[in-house]
Parts: structure tokens; C-alpha cells; sequence
């Protein structure tokens, strides 16, 4: 796959007519996404606000805020080169074993007093151990009590062992494809794209809500982006999280840029005009990659984000970011 050098584009018909074509239901083709995707200069502007325009069209006005605890953390067997908690990087990390039910909880109660109408407990790992998966379950049925949805992201883990945490109360989970599939080698070797198939597989069989999408600025083209987004329109998430690579020292992508603000920008519209009706979350690496940019996250047609820190890095503050979105005329869902 050849990377995309795009020219300035000036065919505004072609663009009313793709937009007119999203919001009236229509499926974007390959060739229409090529076509968002070499937009550049001031055609910019124009898709950020068509994404803008489509988002209001099937979203409405409103953001959907989840907060994350890191509920387990380092030594994964596992080797994803982006990752700090991977025992195959070098990279310093906290590393403890599964967070008490009362810490994880006072965890839920900080988010539901920020804002978020979502909790989603992580836990390292290529998947949680039967042990932690039945204290888990009994975590999560603890959160659903205090009015929050609870989400977990606990691995690869089998249709009986989701539906163990359906019967708990469990909402969604979530469990990212990460970039193309061509590419993802590339990125991990210790599990394979079609082991993620299968959970998520295994996830729409027991009727949970899915979360699922990628990270960004691990060196994938805009081929990969637009190969992953029709991956993720195929299997249907309801929520699409879209991560920036914060290159941590002592990972593989340690050396690796940060995006400019206008890509991340750009990558935001793209899966918006490509996933119309999902719900399009913008998660790790927002203020690293974004900066002074992050104001215009719904601009380009995001409608949830990831509030208060991440896993191993830090995030925004939960008062910062309802004021961001009371700024842009929005409301919290």
C-alpha cells in the first residue's frame, strides 16, 4: 500500500455531493475515502466542518464522557510496541496486581462526581486470570449501583467469560482492532488481529455493547486508516475510541513523532464520514498530540471523549473538559 501525498482540493462539488450522500445513509466507497483523505490546505477546514454538520446530523448535540482506571498494570507477556506495560519494553511503569474492589470503587465515585457516564476498569495482560475476572464481576456490579455504566477492558477473553460479566452488569466492552490488518504484525506478534476478531466476535454473541478502534501515529499510512475504519464499520462498534501515539522511552515507538494537530484533525473526520452513526471517542494522547488544538476535537466530528488520566500517562481534567464542551455549545449526555 502506497502512502497518500495529497494535493489541494478544490472540487467542491465532489465534496457536497459525499457529504449530501452520508447524511442521507449512503455508504462511503474506498474511492470516496481516498478522496477525504487527499484533501489538504484550506479543503481542511471544509471537511472538518462537514464532519462537524455530519456528527450533528446522526449525534445530535451531545458528548458522552468515560473515565478509565488502570485496575492491573505491567508486566504483559504481551509485545505491542506502542505499549509501556508490555514486560517485552524496557519502558519504567508502575507494576501492581489487581487493584481492591474499595480503590477501584472510590475510582468510580471520582468519575461519576466528574462528569462521565461511563467507567472502564483495564487490566494488563494478554487476558485476565479466572481469580480476577469473578472479583471484577463483583466490581462491576458495585459501579452499575452508583448510576455508572461500567466497561471493562480485560484482554482476549471467551463468550462464557463475558457473559459472566454480562450477568454482573457489565454495559460494553471494549477491545481495539488497533491499526489495518496488513500492518498489525507490524505491532504486535504475540497475538494475532484474528485472535481480536474472535473476542469481538465473541463479545456480539453475548449482546454487549462493543468499543473498538485504533491508535495513531504508530507509523501506518493513510491506507492503514482507511483499511481500519471499514474493519471497524464491518464489525459495528458502537463506540470507536481513536488513540495518538504518545511515544514513550523505552518502547519500540520510542523515537517515533508525534502527528501534527491538522492529521490527528484529519483522522478524526475521516472516520466520522466513514462511521457516521458510531460514536466517535477521542482518547490517549489527546492533549500531547492535539495541544491548543484539542478545542476543536468536535469541530471535526468527535462526540465522546476519554476524561481524566489514561493508563500510564496523563489525560485532562474532568472541570476542563465540560467546560470545553459547554464552550462549543454541547452537552454532556
Amino acid at each position: 500500500m502506497v502512502d497518500i501525498h495529497p494535493p489541494v482540493c478544490n472540487n467542491n462539488d465532489v465534496f457536497d455531493t459525499l457529504e449530501g450522500n452520508i447524511t442521507a445513509g449512503k455508504d462511503l466507497s474506498g474511492t470516496d475515502a481516498r478522496f477525504l483523505a487527499s484533501i489538504s490546505g484550506h479543503g481542511l477546514f471544509e471537511l472538518f466542518s462537514a464532519a462537524n454538520r455530519i456528527r450533528n446530523h446522526f449525534r445530535k448535540n451531545t458528548v458522552d464522557l468515560c473515565s478509565v482506571v488502570n485496575a492491573k498494570s505491567g508486566s504483559c507477556s504481551e509485545d505491542c510496541s506502542y505499549c509501556a506495560q508490555s514486560s517485552k519494553n524496557t519502558a519504567k511503569t508502575l507494576t501492581f496486581s489487581l487493584l481492591g474492589k474499595e480503590i477501584l470503587l472510590e475510582k468510580a465515585r471520582e468519575a461519576y462526581d466528574g462528569g462521565a457516564k461511563r467507567f472502564c476498569i483495564v487490566t494488563s495482560g494478554r487476558k485476565t486470570s479466572s481469580k480476577d475476572l469473578h472479583a471484577i464481576a463483583d466490581t462491576i456490579s458495585a459501579v452499575r449501583s452508583m448510576g455508572l455504566l461500567p466497561c471493562a477492558t480485560l484482554g482476549l477473553l471467551s463468550r462464557a467469560e463475558l457473559l459472566l460479566l454480562k450477568d454482573a452488569g457489565l454495559e460494553r466492552y471494549h477491545h481495539n482492532l488497533e491499526t489495518s490488518e496488513r500492518l498489525f504484525p507490524a505491532v504486535c506478534t504475540t497475538h494475532s488481529y484474528q485472535d481480536k476478531i474472535k473476542t469481538i466476535t465473541d463479545v456480539h454473541s453475548a449482546d454487549i455493547s462493543l468499543c473498538s478502534g485504533g491508535i495513531f501515529g504508530i507509523g501506518e499510512d493513510w491506507e492503514d486508516r482507511i483499511s481500519l475504519a471499514f474493519a471497524l464499520k464491518e464489525i459495528s462498534p458502537d463506540s470507536v475510541p481513536i488513540n495518538f501515539l504518545i511515544p514513550i522511552p523505552g518502547t519500540r515507538l520510542q523515537h517515533q513523532p508525534f502527528l501534527s494537530p491538522l492529521e490527528a484533525l484529519k483522522i478524526i473526520s475521516l472516520f466520522r464520514c466513514i462511521l457516521p452513526d458510531k460514536e466517535i471517542r477521542i482518547c490517549g494522547g489527546r492533549m500531547q498530540t492535539l495541544g491548543e488544538f484539542n478545542s476543536l476535537v468536535f469541530f471535526a466530528g468527535a462526540d465522546g471523549l476519554l476524561t481524566g488520566n489514561y493508563l500510564t500517562t496523563p489525560g485532562r481534567n474532568f472541570e476542563d473538559d465540560k467546560r470545553l464542551i459547554e464552550q462549543f455549545g454541547l452537552t454532556v449526555a
